[in-house]
Formats: structure tokens, C-alpha cells, sequence
């Protein structure tokens, strides 16, 4: 057991057997080679979670207590970031960008870029969790729970690497920084499934979101993937997100 889950592990057991206590910690790792700037969105009518976008150098640890177990949102990585932007404390980032700023302040994540999201205290007093990539992908990350019976999720296949062209989002060096889902790169119904393809039996698994689920099969890989990622953990868990695992 590593550092972070062993301090996630002391940080359940007080929730479990202190009267009351639901609130929920977040540890953040970047094992990346480079600065990883997570950034955070809270769903509307949820508590807000302590911040909404952060820096984590290469190797550091962010951890954030207290999160209301009633929180609902999501998390995702946003890497080659350069300071600059919309605003005091802006950020430009090649993917993942937050209307160019540190602090995203509601905004949402500018795709393609890897999801963590979360529902915590949803039916049957219950955390709800999933890797998504029907956004893309960009950087590989793990969701690690601490509690009885939780999973530990992974997309850590390096998906850029093997990005098919017609996907690829690439930065001005010509490296791809990113990875589109077929509904980004086309917008079609049938990718996006909406409209006449708006249902589970109608919206099927394309060629593309087969090449995301093979890479990371925990992972959601086109909008009704439901089976094979959604997990669920006891209220009042810790979580782990780590960049590049």
C-alpha cells in the first residue's frame, strides 16, 4: 500500500466510526514527467468542492479534506499549460483548458481530456465513480477508493500513443496532446448517440469507441458503456486520483 492510499485508509476508518461523519478526502498524485494541472467541476445544486483548478509539480501529492458527502462533479488532468491567459492567474493549456485561467470558476474542461467523475451519496447510500473517455482522452489516470469491496479503476494505456489520425489533436510541435471520441472528431448522431440514435439499442458501439474500450476497458468508451464502467463505494470514502499511474 502506497503513501496516499495508506493516509486515504486512516482518513475512512475516522469517517466510518466517527458519529456523523460523511465528508470525504481527495489525494491527488502526478507520477507524469511533467506538470499536471487538474481542474474541477462541481454538477449544479452540488456543494462546491474546495477548489475548481490547481498546479502539481511532477511527483507531488494535493490533498483536499472535508469534501461534502453529498458531492457531485468532475476532475480531469490538463497538461502542456503555460502561464497567460483571460485573466489574473491565467493558464493556456493544449488540452484540457478551462476558459484560461488556474481556477476554472465553473467552467468546464475543454476537450479531448481524460474524466474522473463522481457522484457521492447517490441511491442506496452509495458513491457512484467512473473513468470517462466519451470526451477523449489525454492523459492516463487511475481512481483509487478506500473502502470495503471498492474497485480500483485505470485508463493507463498512453492512448495518444496510438491515437488513429482522423482522432488526433496535436499541438504545434506536431506531438498529439490528445485523442478525440468519434462524436468530437465527427458529430454525428450515430457517434454522439443522440436523436434517432438517442437510446441504448440504437446507439451501438462504433469502430472507435471499441479502440478506447480495448485501451482502457474500465473505462467509459461511447455515452451508454454502463455496464462495464460505473462503480460504486460506500458513502464516505477516500479517493485517490493519479495522473500517469
Amino acid at each position: 500500500m502506497g503513501t496516499s492510499e495508506t493516509i486515504l485508509l486512516l482518513f475512512y476508518l475516522v469517517s466510518v466510526f466517527a458519529p456523523g461523519a460523511m465528508a470525504a478526502t481527495f489525494v491527488f498524485r502526478n507520477n507524469c514527467k511533467e506538470t499536471i494541472y487538474p481542474g474541477v467541476q462541481t454538477n449544479p445544486g452540488r456543494p462546491a468542492f474546495p477548489t475548481t483548478g490547481f498546479q502539481l509539480q511532477p511527483g507531488a501529492e494535493a490533498q483536499y479534506r472535508g469534501v461534502a458527502g453529498t458531492w457531485a462533479g468532475r476532475i480531469w488532468p490538463r497538461h502542456r499549460c503555460s502561464p497567460g491567459g483571460a485573466s489574473d492567474g491565467g493558464l493556456s493549456c493544449a488540452s484540457g483548458d478551462c476558459a484560461g485561467r488556474l481556477e476554472c470558476g465553473g467552467a468546464g474542461n475543454q476537450p479531448p481530456s481524460t474524466l474522473a467523475e463522481f457522484t457521492l451519496g447517490g441511491s442506496g447510500g452509495n458513491d457512484f465513480y467512473d473513468i470517462s473517455n466519451v470526451d477523449g482522452f489525454n492523459v492516463p489516470l487511475r481512481i483509487g477508493p478506500v473502502g470495503a469491496g471498492c474497485a480500483t479503476v485505470t485508463c493507463g494505456a498512453d492512448i495518444n500513443a496510438a491515437c488513429p489520425p482522423e482522432l488526433a489533436v496535436r499541438a504545434a510541435d506536431g506531438g498529439t496532446v490528445g485523442c478525440r471520441s468519434a462524436c468530437l472528431a465527427f458529430g454525428t448522431d450515430e457517434y454522439c448517440c443522440r436523436g434517432d440514435h438517442g437510446t441504448p439499442d440504437r446507439c451501438r458501439p462504433s469502430r472507435y469507441s471499441e479502440f478506447f474500450k480495448h485501451k482502457c476497458p474500465q473505462a467509459y468508451s461511447y455515452a451508454y458503456d454502463d455496464r462495464t464502467s460505473t462503480f460504486t463505494c460506500a458513502t464516505g470514502a477516500g479517493y485517490s486520483i493519479v495522473f500517469c499511474p
